[in-house]
């Protein structure tokens, strides 16, 4: 019989020094408030980074059974712009080639680069200081040649370790529960592998890694012709069943700091999904064959404990289905990017530095903006059952056609009101008369604001050097207050989607951008005019013509195991020399 032995789901209630009981709400919030970097000081961390103690970038389970997966994303012709063309592109087959392309590119190598012998990976999915806190999972039913289970994985070999093996009864449960033609995608976060580098603001940037990595799925999904959802009701004791994650017996040994934190299920299927799985079979999948020992990730660890205060403050409880929304009927998009989706997907970089001239056209410009916004059956934010609760306070820098400014992009026009009333009253709220009618955007203030920019992002070049920087706004007390704690996660996941966006179209435009999980909120605020907690800046980004750092060299993915299946094969004999 498997190990039924669980690490616990929950700890024992906050208290203040009185005993009474803190509300999960109150610890999300003040978690929120003490993690703000402020201009004279920042959020704390080591101060140092301490290389001995520096965590595996990836997880493994000694043990599990591996399926090697074939490197096949080159096959994908996919082009960009047909991601975002409803029923454009066809569905292929639900098979071991295209379950491998989909890992490839939501979550596989893009690259490794070296710099004076030392070398490290970049992925497909990217990931504050390239820490990779999020892990992946697939929960398959029968499909030949996986046999119904929990695989991890492992993206430095570009393999599935399976972790749980379902015999025939529970493999049905599976099936049945499963809309046809589909399978689970399970995410889950490592908090030291952030915490180690970036202390108590970790929880933070785990959680725009999260969101970041919701979209890759999405985009993997879309350049196959699939669709992708993430599931709402299902708790994250549920989560943790489903992946394995809250089994004692396969963490022994490993520290609590290297231990995974369930994030989410993301229903993938090769049609789009009519039918909602109401329940999943959490019981028959926790009771089945296990197999695998989870790797140690540091010899050391340092507390963090607002970080598991603020874990477990804001997990989430089993829901009711979030009603899809209805969004407001807006134009088609476009692009005109017809380079393929996986080409563009795997050549994406988080830029290091920006050459401080270049500028993008104003359309150019327009239609990034315009790929914010949620269209039905359009990647990556039809993965969302909600509205949006983000919006963006843009810095324009170098837009050809555009006055310099600072610019607010509504995306979602229901927060219009609640919006202008909380900010200044001596902003200009003009909409620039070339700007597409249904795209929500106002010019607040005209000028040069590169040292605005600058400055509220810690006083890094990369936010004025470029053609534009902004920082996504959250609806946000309101929406915890009213929703959850958990809630507080998700606003940060809507802003890895939303950073995942720019990424992208960033490279379709021929430019390149980058996330900033370094700013000055509160600085940010009160440039706005923003007072009190109803509207929060969660994070900035920047885009422009990159700045290559031409010391560091650049290496295929995957060579490493090309080069191991070379050294496998039989050695063939030299040819005689001619006479």
């Amino acid at each position: 019989m498997p190990d039924r032995e669980t690490l616990p789901a929950t700890q024992p209630v906050l208290k203040r020094a009185d005993g009474a009981p803190i509300s999960s709400i109150s610890i999300a919030l003040s978690y929120h408030q003490q993690t703000k970097h402020q201009l004279d000081r920042f959020a704390r961390s080591l101060g140092y980074l301490d290389w001995a103690s520096q965590p595996d970038p990836f997880r493994t389970f000694e043990g599990a059974m591996r399926i090697e997966l074939p490197l096949a994303a080159d096959g994908v012709a996919t082009p960009y712009a047909d991601l975002y063309i409803p029923s454009a592109v066809p569905a292929r087959p639900l098979d071991l080639g295209s379950i491998a392309i989909l890992f490839e590119l939501a979550l596989g190598l893009s690259a490794w680069k070296e710099f004076k012998g030392n070398r490290w990976a970049l992925r497909c999915n990217p990931s504050s200081g390239n820490l990779h806190p999020t892990e992946g999972y697939a929960i398959l039913p029968d499909l030949p040649p996986f046999e119904a289970g929990v695989y991890h994985y492992v993206s430095h070999d570009h393999c599935l370790e399976r972790r749980c093996f379902l015999e025939e009864g529970a493999a049905t449960k599976l099936t049945e529960a499963l809309p046809k033609d589909s399978f689970l995608v399970g995410l889950s976060s490592i908090h030291w592998r952030e915490a180690w580098k970036y202390g108590e603001r970790a929880f933070r940037y785990c959680q725009h890694d999260a969101g970041h990595a919701i979209a890759t799925v999405r985009y993997a999904a879309a350049a196959l012709g699939w669709s992708a959802l993430l599931l709402d009701p299902f708790s994250d004791d549920d989560v943790a069943a489903m992946l394995g994650l809250d089994r004692a017996a396969d963490f022994a040994g490993v520290d609590l700091h290297d231990r995974e934190h369930p994030v989410a299920l993301i229903l993938v299927s090769r049609e789009p999904v009519s039918a909602l799985p109401q329940a999943l079979p959490v019981e028959a999948i926790r009771a089945a064959h296990w197999a695998g020992q989870a790797n140690q990730l540091s010899p050391s660890h340092v507390d963090w404990e607002i970080i598991d205060d603020v874990a477990e403050a804001t997990r989430k409880p089993s829901t009711t289905w979030l009603e899809r929304v209805e969004h407001t009927p807006l134009p088609p998009l476009s692009s005109a990017c017809r380079t393929s989706a996986s080409t563009l997907i795997r050549q994406r970089r988080s830029c290091l530095a920006l050459d401080g001239q270049t500028s993008i056209p104003a359309e150019t410009f327009y239609r990034m903006l315009d790929h914010l916004l949620p269209r039905p059956g359009v990647p990556p934010w039809d993965a969302l059952s909600w509205s949006p609760q983000l919006h963006a306070g843009i810095f324009v820098h170098r837009v050809a056609g555009l006055v310099p400014g600072l610019y607010l992009l509504e995306r979602d026009p229901a927060i219009h009101d609640r919006l202008r009333a909380a900010m200044r009253s001596t902003f200009l709220w003009q909409q620039p008369a070339d700007c597409p009618e249904h795209l929500r955007l106002y010019c607040l203030m005209r000028g040069d604001l590169g040292r605005t920019a600058q400055r509220v992002s810690c006083d890094q070049e990369i936010a004025s050097d470029g053609a534009f920087s902004l920082g996504m706004i959250a609806d946000f007390a309101q929406t915890i207050r009213g929703k959850g704690a958990w809630w507080y996660r998700r606003l940060f996941w809507e802003a890895g989607v939303l950073g995942q966006v720019l990424y992208l179209e960033a490279e379709a435009a021929g430019v390149r951008s980058t996330g900033i999980g370094c700013y000055f909120d509160d600085a940010f605020h009160e440039l706005l005019g923003l007072t009190g907690e109803d509207f929060q800046d969660l994070y900035h980004f920047t885009v422009g013509a990159p700045v290559e750092d031409r010391r560091l060299m650049t290496l295929p993915p995957y060579a490493h195991l090309l080069r191991a299946m070379t050294n496998s094969l039989p050695a063939v004999p030299e040819p005689s020399p001619p006479d």
